[in-house]
C-alpha cells in the first residue's frame, strides 16, 4: 500500500468531528467538493468505506470509528515534528462576544487546543464594540463578534435569534413595571431591547445589571427578572415568555468574524474554530 496522504486525513478527522463536509470545508478554506475528493482518495487507498453517507447524515462506519483514533496520532505526529524544529509556539490571540460564547464554547475551544503542541491560544471575552475597538487598536489577531451596523468588512458566520428569558415559572407583579436583567450600558442587545419596549410603550426597570453573561445567566435563572438572550445561549431551565406577555418581537443579530491573520497555520486554526461555531447545516 503507498503511504497515506496526510491532507486526505486532515479532511477525514475534520469531518468527523464536524459531522458535516460542508463545515470540514469551511475548516480547512477548501470547497465541499474538494473534501469529498480528498476522502474518497483516502478509501480507495485504504480500500474500505469510512462514512455512511445520506442527504441528512453523515456518519462513520466501524472502520472509520477503528481508524479515528489512529487517524488523529498521525496529525499529532506532524504537529511535534514540526514543533520539534520551530522557533517556538505560535500565539492567537481572539476576542469573543460574551453573548456569543455560549455553552459548548469550551468543547469549540478544545478543537483549536487539538491544532498540536506548537499553538498558544489566548481568548478574551467582552462587550462586542469593546472587543472591536482591542481588535482595531492591534490588540488581537482576531475577534468573534456581533455586527456592527456601521462596518462593512469580516466575514458571517450565523445568525442569532432573540427571545425574553426567564426562569420557568416566573411571573411578573400585576401592575408593576417589567422587571430586565440585562448587561452593562454599551451592550448592544441591551439597547436594542429597551427601544423595542419603550416603542411598544412598555414599562421596564432595570433589576439586575450584570458584568458578563454569566451573571446575567445566573440573575436570570434565579428569577430576577427577564432578560433579552440569543435562544442558542440562553440558560437551561429559562423559558421564552415574549408571546405569553406580549412582549416584542426582537429583531435577530448576525455573528461575524473579523481576522488580520496571514499566518497559515494560525489562519487555519481560527477556520476550524469559526466553522464549529456555525449553526448546523446539511452535509
Amino acid at each position: 500500500m503507498r503511504a497515506l496522504d496526510l491532507d486526505t486525513i486532515q479532511a477525514f478527522v475534520l469531518v468527523a468531528d464536524h459531522g458535516s463536509f460542508t463545515r470540514a470545508a469551511d475548516a480547512l478554506g477548501a470547497t465541499q467538493s474538494g473534501i469529498s475528493l480528498r476522502l474518497k482518495r483516502l478509501e480507495d487507498r485504504l480500500g474500505l468505506r469510512l462514512f455512511e453517507r445520506t442527504p441528512r447524515l453523515v456518519r462513520l462506519t466501524p472502520q472509520g470509528e477503528a481508524f479515528l483514533p489512529r487517524a488523529r496520532r498521525l496529525l499529532e505526529a506532524q504537529d511535534e515534528a514540526i514543533a520539534a524544529v520551530t522557533a517556538g509556539p505560535q500565539r492567537l490571540v481572539l476576542g469573543i462576544s460574551d453573548h456569543v460564547a455560549g455553552p459548548e464554547l469550551p468543547g469549540l475551544l478544545a478543537r483549536v487546543a487539538g491544532q498540536g503542541p506548537g499553538l498558544a491560544l489566548e481568548v478574551r471575552l467582552g462587550l462586542s464594540q469593546d472587543l472591536l475597538d482591542d481588535y482595531d487598536a492591534g490588540a488581537l489577531d482576531a475577534v468573534i463578534v456581533r455586527r456592527d451596523a456601521n462596518r462593512r468588512d469580516g466575514e458571517a458566520l450565523f445568525r442569532d435569534e432573540f427571545g425574553w428569558f426567564a426562569a420557568a415559572g416566573w411571573h411578573p407583579r400585576p401592575g408593576e413595571p417589567l422587571p430586565l436583567v440585562t448587561q452593562a450600558a454599551r451592550c448592544g442587545m441591551r439597547m436594542v431591547a429597551l427601544r423595542a419596549l419603550d416603542a411598544a410603550g412598555i414599562a421596564w426597570v432595570e433589576a439586575f445589571v450584570g458584568g458578563g453573561s454569566a451573571a446575567v445567566a445566573a440573575a436570570t435563572m434565579a428569577g430576577l427578572g427577564v432578560s433579552p438572550l440569543a435562544r442558542r445561549t440562553a440558560p437551561p431551565g429559562t423559558v421564552d415568555i415574549g408571546p405569553r406577555l406580549a412582549l416584542p418581537a426582537l429583531a435577530s443579530s448576525e455573528v461575524m468574524l473579523h481576522s488580520r491573520l496571514t499566518d497559515a497555520r494560525l489562519a487555519g486554526a481560527l477556520r476550524g474554530l469559526a466553522a464549529a461555531f456555525r449553526l448546523p447545516v446539511a452535509a
